[in-house]
């Protein structure tokens, strides 16, 4: 076979074999097959598609192209990856992983950093000083032994192949691919080698997936391709309409998760009850629990006796920030300048739009456009109400973060905020309120 004979073939509509995929991807990580061919390769995957046979064989031909990790000798098995397809203050990571830490479940997780309107796990740890994410594997893997859980970047050794063509289709418009979306997120996880996976697929304006049925249907595809690999999958669909919690940009997402996990009487509803929501799928998913009663229990009991906050600073410790939540919360970096955006008018609040929340976070310097793009993490916004929530004339609805440099540029951003809110006289028609949904 030649790469030729496999780009006529897919150009044409044609049904690649598991050897034609493998051949494939295995020139795209020894150089053989040039970028030139890796893009007209995925161009006609976007226009052409592929069935599930083919997609399933592009995710393990992409797992299998680099290192795998190897998990079974860790204690307290099943172990357990939780990934998110993304969103605009989403730090639900900073507070699952040490609560199903604390209920003994294994977690080597693996996060990325922050691109475009979406944040980035790995930058809001490194948001802690002193915390490393860089570790090796093998130190990772004792640290999970000795106290439950690691928070680490992506490994370059796994699934090399998705790093090559996700730059690619960065560049040449073939993003919006089902197969490619799915065998992008599953081929990392499956050769991060955990026992179970559990996946947190967003619809909305802030998401990759603007619909619901959209949402579902990568979800349903995740979790096919999961369990045809071994490896038992679910995923819970959430919105990203708004941005969940108040708070969007590092720092701030960082005192937002501890300050929860330290206490929830004054966390943000739903953001509150989408972290329990997801621990409880995790410990349902590894046996912990045998009903979704039982999992909340446990969950709240988690957090209520402060094991979860105890189990997060352990984290922290031991990959060099601070030890305990209390210095955490008092060495996070803080912003020259705040900012506060007060509303025009009263009335009801029936929209706060996350990608334009997103963007203008970016833009103050939370995110990255490209990714040699250096972010500062004590900025960012705070936002003070929520859709649904009635606001009066100038009450405050947001804080902005700023730093010194943007100080002559706080109308600019006033304006941004604005035009992401949509402040209604009378109460009416809101976006819809947040929603999560259950798929195995």
């Amino acid at each position: 076979m030649t790469i030729g004979q496999i780009l006529r073939q897919k150009r044409d509509g044609g049904e690649l074999s598991g050897e034609e995929i493998r051949f494939f991807i295995r020139g795209v990580v020894d150089g053989s097959v040039k970028d030139y061919q890796a893009a007209a390769w995925l161009m006609a995957v976007y226009l052409r598609g592929m069935n599930r046979r083919e997609t399933h064989d592009l995710t393990l031909a992409m797992r299998d192209s680099g290192g795998r990790i190897d998990l079974s000798d860790l204690p307290a098995r099943p172990s357990l990856d939780k990934h998110s397809t993304g969103g605009v203050g989403d730090k639900t990571t900073l507070v699952v992983v040490p609560i199903l830490a604390a209920a003994g479940v294994p977690m080597l997780k693996m996060s990325g950093r922050g691109l475009g309107h979406s944040g980035g796990t790995v930058d809001k740890l490194e948001a802690i000083p002193g915390f490393r994410t860089e570790l090796p594997i093998e130190a990772a893997k004792n640290q999970v032994r000795s106290i439950g859980a690691a928070l680490i970047g992506q490994s370059a050794d796994l699934a090399p192949a998705d790093k090559i063509l996700y730059g690619l289709r960065d560049v040449t418009a073939t993003i919006e691919s089902l197969p490619l979306i799915a065998s992008s997120i599953m081929s990392k996880k499956l050769a991060a080698g955990a026992d179970r996976i559990l996946l947190d697929v967003k619809a909305g304006r802030g998401a990759f997936m603007k619909t619901r049925a959209q949402a579902e249907e990568l979800a349903r595809l995740l979790i096919d391709l999961g369990n045809e690999a071994g490896v038992p999958t679910s995923a819970v669909l959430s919105s990203m309409d708004e941005p969940l919690g108040r708070a969007v940009g590092n720092a701030l997402e960082v005192e937002e998760a501890v300050r929860l996990l330290v206490d929830t009487t004054d966390a943000e509803p739903a953001f509150l009850s989408f972290c329990q929501e997801l621990a409880a799928h995790g410990l349902i998913a590894t046996g912990r629990a045998e009903s979704s009663a039982e999992a909340k229990a446990k969950v709240d009991r988690l957090l209520s006796s402060g094991e979860a906050a105890q189990k997060f600073a352990e984290i922290s410790a031991a990959q060099g920030g601070p030890d305990n939540c209390e210095a955490i919360l008092k060495n996070l970096p803080r912003a020259p300048i705040t900012h506060a955006i007060r509303a025009p008018h009263s009335g009801m609040l029936t929209a706060l739009d996350a990608e334009a929340v997103g963007w203008l976070a970016m833009r103050m310097g939370a995110g990255r456009q490209s990714k040699a793009d250096i972010i500062d993490p004590a900025v960012g916004i705070l936002l003070h109400h929520k859709s649904g929530d009635k606001v009066t004339s100038g009450s405050p609805l947001a804080t902005l973060h700023v730093r010194a440099a943007d100080a002559g540029a706080a109308t600019e951003f006033a304006d941004a905020l604005f035009a992401a809110c949509r402040i209604d006289p009378e109460p009416g028609a809101r976006t819809e309120p947040f929603w999560t949904a259950f798929l195995e």
